[in-house]
């Protein structure tokens, strides 16, 4: 733990922490003094409290903010991060309802059980940060659909959004962060399989490559600490400027 970090002291619960962007912020948050828990339905070991469980779960939901409290004696930022992008989810010609209502289990209806269980152990601490991962599909179509990933996460910001102007006056902020695609293994693995479609991504790409995950957990770091007292409700865009342009530089 540093002495004097951006963090010192505040309890950071981080869901999907066995992933790249989930990982990346543990290690982020806990060098700026903050207490980790890290929760994962994958067997991990991050955090000063790892806990397994399934998010899509309420009583699993329930519990982990429940264990937090008790073993660290209260919760400052949730950090609902956790979210899948199977090779299932297609186009809505393709994609079946059992795919469909995966995705969205795992990615629109954990960060509902985690705002509704979190947030009460924020408000009774005097306040804190929520964030929730998104990601710039919220913003943009595309036509390399994944339709219940898009869906579910414009779900994510609407939600945030309403959250965040619900609890403005009582102390919590709740912002929505947008990630445009991040250079993870799987991502790697996924365009090693087929550079054409990692072209056609990367063209779209202002600065001409994907983020890093240190990057999105700098972006996690700000939106979580005293820094952004007067962000709430945002559409926290880090996207390599993906969603300001209308053509790229050659």
């Amino acid at each position: 733990m540093s002495a004097g970090g951006r963090l010192e002291g505040k309890v950071c619960v981080i869901t999907g922490v066995a992933g790249g962007i989930g990982g990346a912020t543990a290690e982020r948050f806990a060098r700026e003094g903050a207490r980790v828990v890290g929760v994962d339905l994958a067997e991990h070991s991050v955090g000063e409290l790892s806990l397994r469980a399934d998010v899509a779960d309420e009583e699993a939901v329930r519990g982990v903010y429940a264990r937090a409290r008790e073993e660290l004696g209260r919760i400052d930022v949730l950090f609902n991060n956790a979210g899948i992008s199977p090779n299932d989810d297609a186009s809505v010609l393709e994609t079946t309802l059992e795919a469909w209502e995966r995705v969205q289990a795992v990615n629109l209806r954990s960060v509902f059980l985690c705002c509704k269980h979190g947030i009460p152990h924020l408000l009774e601490g005097g306040g804190g940060s929520v964030i929730n991962t998104a990601s710039f599909v919220a913003i943009l179509g595309a036509a390399t659909s994944q339709i219940s990933y898009t869906a579910s996460k414009g779900g994510v910001l609407a939600l945030s959004r309403e959250l965040g102007v619900e609890f403005a006056r009582r102390g919590v902020r709740v912002n929505a962060l947008c990630p445009g695609p991040v250079d993870t293994p799987l991502l790697r693995e996924l365009y090693a399989k087929d550079p054409e479609q990692a072209a056609r991504r990367l063209v779209h790409v202002p600065m001409g490559r994907f983020a890093r995950a240190e990057e999105i957990a700098n972006a996690a770091l700000f939106l979580a600490g005293d820094e952004s007292s007067f962000v709430t409700a945002s559409t926290f865009t880090v996207d390599g400027g993906i969603t300001g342009a209308y053509t790229t530089p050659m």
